[in-house]
């Protein structure tokens, strides 16, 4: 099933998905609704459960907060694919339960809007009539996401 591409460039940085002042929110449900505000003031409103954001370089820079991997999750973005990730935002991504994929060439290759299907297990994506190769996530990190995050995976093995 393809889901539609919402496109950011390099260095997109924790403040630009979640603004500071959202923090003060009771949680991350009440917080969505402002995720991109600054670059997309639409996108929480016009995101669909599925669709797939591709970035440049960086993704994730900036303060580590773990609301920023958390609101795209509560919105139901599937995945973010990016060139590269700042380490905190991919850490706290996977410790949520939430798919962060790096691949070099899809950037360059679609356009926002575009649709695409992104195979997890195989690590691939297809999107503008071309299959790219991702780094694919070793077998104790799939496992980590598909039983929802960090403390979901620790408890059902303790």
């Amino acid at each position: 099933m393809s889901n539609q591409i919402w496109k950011f460039h390099n260095d997109v940085d924790t403040d630009q998905i979640i603004a500071s002042q959202y923090l003060l929110l009771p949680d991350v449900e009440e917080m969505k609704q402002y995720t991109f505000e600054s670059l997309d003031p639409d996108f929480a409103k016009n995101v669909h459960e599925g669709d797939i954001i591709v970035a440049g370089e960086n993704f994730g820079c900036g303060s580590s907060r773990e609301q920023a991997p958390s609101v795209l999750k509560a919105l139901g973005v599937k995945a973010v694919i990016a060139r590269s990730f700042a380490r905190i935002f991919y850490r706290n991504s996977i410790n949520i339960g939430f798919p962060v994929i790096v691949c070099k060439d899809l950037y360059d290759a679609v356009k926002d809007g575009d649709m695409a299907d992104l195979d997890l297990s195989a690590g691939t994506v297809t999107a503008a009539g071309k299959t790219f190769t991702c780094t694919k996530l070793p077998e104790y990190m799939q496992n980590i996401l598909s039983q929802g995050g960090l403390i979901a995976s620790l408890n059902k093995e303790g």
